[in-house]
């Protein structure tokens, strides 16, 4: 892959990390709830899912997916009613989101917290995430129209899909992992029980509106 394709493919990769999103708002949630290390496991799932996104759009899997109707429509519900499913988890949530609420959990040394609602396990973390990118038709119809911009047909498809997977996913661990700080800082600034409930329900909120949006997306005209 020649350099400046690399580096326009980079600034694109930025750009797609920072826009807000399912990914951003469950990255922010968890780093608020259980500091920047207990929000990794839900990032690594978001990367597999995202993996996974690259891979399908890569090996021109997506491009049959977005023709076909009844598989773009039955993607669309599955994501749009799980991302419905984690905002009435998170307004119907009762635990507080304070530290040391609890002094049955130890403290996180990423600034989780010391209490509150038992932390789900890793593996439930990380479904989580993954979950979240993977029923996302949104990220499929548009890797699906960007990264063939970006691929040779003259060279090598598998070198060049992992050049472009390891940039696409280190950047988005990073951009991640910085919401899940900005999550954590949230946390600390709203110390009243009072604050974090509406925190729950605002973020909660936004996974429904984010539902709600993926209905109306639409697939990717051929031609």
């Amino acid at each position: 892959m020649d350099l400046h394709l690399w580096v326009a493919y980079l600034a694109a990769a930025v750009l797609i990390a920072l826009s807000p999103g399912s990914g951003a708002v469950l990255s922010i949630t968890h780093g608020s709830q259980h500091g920047v290390r207990g929000a990794s496991a839900a990032i690594a799932g978001l990367e597999g899912g995202l993996l996974a996104i690259l891979l399908v759009a890569g090996l021109g899997v997506g491009s049959l997916l977005v023709a076909s109707e009844r598989a773009f429509w039955a993607v669309k519900v599955a994501g749009a009613c799980y991302l419905f499913y984690l905002g009435v988890q998170q307004w119907r949530s009762t635990g507080s989101l304070l530290p040391g609420t609890i002094s049955s959990t130890a403290p996180d040394a990423q600034g989780g917290p010391a209490g509150g609602e038992a932390r789900p396990s890793w593996g439930s973390r990380f479904l989580t995430g993954f979950l979240t990118n993977v029923t996302n038709p949104k990220g499929i119809v548009f890797m699906v129209a960007v990264l063939p911009q970006f691929i040779d047909p003259a060279r090598p498809l598998a070198l060049q899909l992992l050049i472009l997977s390891v940039t696409t996913l280190s950047v988005d661990v990073v951009v991640m992992h910085g919401y899940a700080l900005f999550g954590r800082a949230l946390r600390q600034l709203l110390q009243s029980p009072r604050a974090a409930c509406w925190q729950r329900r605002i973020f909660g909120g936004f996974f429904m509106v984010l539902g709600t949006g993926l209905l109306f997306v639409q697939r990717h005209r051929q031609g």
